[in-house]
């Protein structure tokens, strides 16, 4: 097969072999005069590197998940026109196993003295500050038989957001709250404990709740009407300690725990309640305090992209004492950590009756649904032995659970998928029976 293109012009100047060339090669592996004209010539016309103007442009947030546009200007200063191939260098968690060679190298040409846009897109794995690396530029002559290469840095930062997949469920949990607020035909009157408006009597209705005064005052029997709580303080809990560590499919229990504490913020804040956020192990590692309902969720989220589980064993006496300053007056503490035995037993109750005496406490646990798969195997007896340690597990995570219900606790103790919509009904019940 007869050479072309580069090849061709290589073997024509040099009368050297063929397939000692590759692309991108910036060497000579023998050099006579015409061939060394030639190279120094596209030397010379391949445009400089470092003296281009880069600038950068995009989004500075994504959730995780989902995808982040980082656009860059690169300005050609020069009197050549630039060829070259630009590598836009960015941790690898920024993109999804395999598709970083692709999104993060790109191809332009500018004319001399123009500038131009590429755009990097990044899907970030991970949650967290990502902050770009060095951006490499390669230039090449006419002849693409030198190059020049230079590096600049082009500092950007994207933050990934938790992403608040339970969010499908707000819409259902503020119909049960409009509900409980009055705000629908099916409200059933007389619960919640704060006072609402006077009505007739209707048979049925509870006698203790009709208003005598104002029955005196006209022909008819009044009765007062209730309804939830508002302007109540919750307390969101986040135990960042070992134990949030422990992956349960692809994500470790804190991103879990994070997603149902963002369901039950949001459900909260529309309650008219206050809302803020601890996260701790041995010390606070993020407060989010004194929020309006606007700033709330933006807040509590900005919050928790920085967290990461911590593997040292949580202070429960540390985290109850910065629970007590955060909540000085009668609040709903919810506290998302673990059922396990050892964590509660040796660390939270000997405290729990600190929190407890003041608060109304309510404690949110992921679950493995792998436990529950494995509870079901019955097919050798590698499969019977491992129902025997799931039930086994089972029996004390419900163990565990009654101690912290006999000490006036209310626990949530489910799945991933199921932990955030079961929280916010737990929220909702308390609200109900006028317990918050």
């Amino acid at each position: 097969m007869a050479p072309t293109g580069r090849a061709a012009l290589l073997a024509a100047l040099g009368s050297l072999p063929v397939g000692v060339w590759e692309p991108g090669w910036t060497g000579l592996l023998a050099v006579n005069a015409p061939l060394a004209v030639a190279c120094a010539c596209d030397y010379a016309l391949a445009a400089p590197v470092r003296t281009l103007g880069l600038a950068r442009s995009g989004d500075t947030s994504v959730r995780l998940g989902e995808t982040a546009d980082i656009t860059l200007t690169v300005t050609n200063p020069s009197r050549r026109p630039l060829r070259a191939r630009l590598r836009d260098a960015w941790p690898p968690s920024s993109w999804t196993p395999g598709t970083e060679t692709e999104a993060s190298r790109h191809r332009l040409t500018i004319p001399a003295g123009e500038r131009r846009r590429v755009t990097t897109r990044l899907r970030p794995t991970r949650r967290g500050d990502r902050q770009a690396d060095r951006v490499t530029v390669r230039s090449y002559g006419p002849l693409g038989l030198f190059t020049r290469q230079g590096t600049h840095r082009v500092p950007w930062t994207v933050r990934v957001l938790p992403p608040f997949t339970s969010r499908k469920h707000l819409p259902s949990k503020l119909a049960r709250l409009r509900e409980l607020d009055g705000r629908t035909s099916v409200l059933t009157r007389g619960e919640g404990t704060e006072f609402d408006s006077l009505r007739a009597y209707v048979p049925g209705d509870d006698t203790r709740s009709i208003d005598w005064r104002a029955t005196a005052r006209q022909s008819e029997v009044a009765v007062r009407t209730w309804r939830p709580e508002r302007d109540r303080h919750l307390l969101l809990v986040l135990d960042t300690g070992r134990t949030s560590a422990g992956r349960v499919g692809d994500a470790p229990r804190l991103d879990a725990s994070m997603d149902a504490a963002l369901l039950l913020a949001a459900l909260a804040s529309r309650a008219g309640d206050r809302v803020d956020l601890l996260a701790y192990d041995r010390r606070v590692r993020a407060l989010v305090q004194g929020r309006a309902s606007g700033d709330l969720l933006p807040s509590l989220v900005n919050a928790m992209a920085q967290l990461q589980p911590e593997l040292v064993e949580t202070d429960a006496r540390g985290l109850t004492a910065a629970a007590l300053r955060t909540a000085p007056r009668r609040s709903l503490i919810v506290l998302l950590t673990t059922v396990d035995s050892t964590p509660v037993e040796e660390g939270l109750l000997p405290v729990l009756s600190r929190l407890t005496q003041r608060h109304t406490v309510l404690l949110a646990s992921v679950a493995d649904p792998h436990v529950a798969a494995m509870g079901q195997g019955r097919g050798d007896v590698d499969a019977v032995y491992e129902a025997a340690a799931a039930a086994q597990a089972h029996t004390e995570r419900d163990r565990t659970a009654d101690q912290l219900r006999r000490r006036g606790v209310t626990v949530v103790d489910a799945t991933p998928e199921e932990l955030a919509p079961a929280l916010a009904d737990a929220y909702l019940a308390l609200k109900s029976a006028g317990r918050l």
